[in-house]
């Protein structure tokens, strides 16, 4: 394996702030001399997490509105781990929100980075099962659509129109993973 030397940041320099992000220019001298300015999203430790819920012999999805891509896009619940909570304690509230379940038994699958290039965020995807009725008022600003999808049939989902988003398509292989691994007793 090659070992690789970091580049030195020589400069960080905030450059564009919004209510929601904070844009940073980074300068950077590379171990051959090579200098570039990147940027990327201040870094942060707050992480987030995805949760594949299961009932029976079903995975729920919500239905929801993504203004990035300006369309109604498929995929698992979501959401940020707030400050003080345990990825289970936030994957349960997110439930709660969501699609009106709690759940008795959570799985830590892995913990995914994002675009690292320009994110320092990391979600944590964790699989959900025993669940029961329970809800909590969540953030959304209008109901989201709960779709049970079997089990027997999950990876028909990477045909679906609208389920495109990366986490959610990496959360479905994980999902088989486990639920394959369960059904032949390892898990």
């Amino acid at each position: 394996m090659i070992d690789f030397k970091k580049p030195k940041i020589l400069n960080v320099n905030d450059i564009a702030r919004s209510r929601l992000f904070n844009i940073q220019s980074v300068d950077l001298e590379f171990s051959n001399g090579v200098k570039r300015v990147y940027e990327r999203m201040k870094p942060s430790n707050r992480e987030a997490v995805l949760i594949i819920p299961v009932i029976g012999e079903e995975l729920v999805l919500i239905r929801e509105y993504a203004v990035g891509i300006e369309q109604y896009e498929l995929g698992f619940p979501k959401g940020a781990i707030d400050a003080g909570e345990s990825v289970f304690e936030a994957a349960n509230r997110e439930l709660k929100e969501e699609i009106g379940f709690g759940a008795g038994k959570f799985e830590l699958l892995t913990k995914l980075t994002m675009a690292p290039s320009y994110f320092s965020s990391k979600m944590n995807i964790v699989i959900a099962q025993d669940l029961y009725p329970e809800c909590l008022e969540g953030d959304e600003p209008e109901p989201l659509v709960q779709i049970r999808w079997p089990i027997s049939d999950m990876m028909s989902l990477l045909d679906h129109s609208d389920f495109n988003e990366a986490r959610n398509v990496s959360a479905l292989f994980l999902a088989q993973r486990y639920l394959q691994a369960k059904n032949n007793g390892r898990g």
